[in-house]
């Protein structure tokens, strides 16, 4: 069975994702998990939040349904405090 996101990756809305999110990598000085598959996963997730919802929800820490008035935009407020703390964010996306 494909995985739900399998269906965005590769698309330019999957690509303008990627490219964001290494651009919130090299802000924070950080770089993504070598689990290639995880970052595909996240990003994948995250592109199909974008496309649902219109911002780039994180699909770690959402509800399910999506809550727009709740759930937190990525990069979240506790990004650079999990990556100091445990060596990488929630979603395991970015390390340090």
């Amino acid at each position: 069975m494909a995985n739900p996101w399998d269906t965005v990756v590769g698309t330019e809305e999957y690509n303008r994702t990627l490219n964001r999110a290494n651009e919130i990598a090299e802000k924070a000085g950080c770089t993504f998990n070598p689990d290639k598959a995880r970052v595909q996963k996240v990003i994948g997730l995250m592109t199909m939040n974008n496309t649902a919802a219109g911002d780039y929800y994180c699909p770690c820490k959402q509800s399910h349904p999506l809550d727009t008035e709740k759930d937190v935009i990525c990069p979240c407020s506790g990004m650079k405090m999990e990556i100091d703390g445990e060596g990488c964010c929630f979603c395991k996306l970015f390390f340090r």
